[in-house]
């Protein structure tokens, strides 16, 4: 089985629009101005999806700053998921600069069945995250009903890319422990946190967060995976690609041809991640 956790699906509107909409936001502007950046619909992930054996995929939003865009988006992954209920788990966007209309949102989208917040992009959506008055609504509303919060992260050197920001992991790290028991799940490896693991304060912090692989081959040799596992514990550690900035089989590769054991690759590949959509699943059950 593989669980996708990181993957992004768009409404046929915006990806018709996207030239004349990139100036109503600026993540969108910041993440998809290049000619090469490509979108997504549901029909085209479950294809790929299909292609690469990939059994389910977590669907994403972006960081929207434009609140009409956003529910917009919103909407798309609310009738994605009951399309393809077996297929695709969804995750939805918000900004809490909003305020109590964020909340509001996070209310409407939990009862229409979507699962986490995500994918939030601090930089382009004008906030700080490490800022615990103005996170702190957000937070705790997640915590009621038992949402995940995934963020991007992005490293503090390195070369450049569409959407890096500046959500590094000294910001990360604040965050983290301004909401010690939040689930907060950070995208491509956490910019680089997990390796500060040795250090026993933020290892503490770091107890209920868990990090995605969604375009590490962008960002880093296919070794990373050889010594992830003896830093932060493979059981912190999520499959995520990023689709469609790449095809699924592109991470899956780099970890199937990694040292890891068997059972570190089964756990990153589903156990991980099905264990967080459990977790959520089973609590609106209950």
């Amino acid at each position: 089985m593989i669980l996708d956790f990181h993957s992004h699906i768009f409404p046929p509107y915006i990806i018709q629009n996207k030239a004349v909409l990139l100036d109503e936001d600026d993540t969108l502007k910041d993440l998809f101005s290049g000619k090469n950046s490509i979108m997504a619909s549901s029909e085209m992930l479950i294809k790929s999806m299909d292609k690469n054996n990939v059994d389910i995929s977590v669907v994403l939003g972006i960081g929207w700053n434009n609140e009409q865009l956003s529910r917009m988006s919103n909407n798309y992954i609310i009738d994605s998921v009951k399309r393809y209920p077996h297929r695709l788990k969804g995750f939805f966007s918000v900004n809490p600069l909003w305020g109590s209309s964020a909340l509001d949102e996070i209310d409407r989208c939990a009862r229409e069945g979507l699962i986490g917040i995500g994918e939030l992009h601090p930089s382009s959506q004008g906030y700080d995250l490490a800022n615990k008055k103005l996170m702190k609504p957000l937070m705790d509303k997640c915590f009621e009903l038992n949402l995940p919060v995934l963020v991007h992260a992005s490293e503090p050197l390195g070369h450049d890319y569409p959407g890096k920001g500046n959500t590094t992991p000294d910001v990360l790290y604040r965050f983290i422990s301004n909401f010690p028991d939040s689930v907060i799940i950070l995208a491509h490896l956490g910019g680089g946190l997990p390796f500060y693991n040795f250090m026993p304060e933020v290892s503490r912090a770091m107890k209920n967060v868990f990090f995605d692989t969604a375009a590490v081959p962008f960002i880093y040799d296919s070794d990373v995976f050889d010594v992830i596992d003896n830093i932060i514990g493979y059981d912190k550690v999520i499959f995520g690609t990023d689709f469609p900035l790449m095809e699924q089989s592109r991470v899956y590769n780099e970890i199937t041809n990694s040292s890891l054991s068997n059972t570190t690759k089964k756990g990153i590949f589903y156990d991980n991640g099905f264990k967080l959509l459990d977790r959520q699943e089973s609590y609106k059950a209950y």
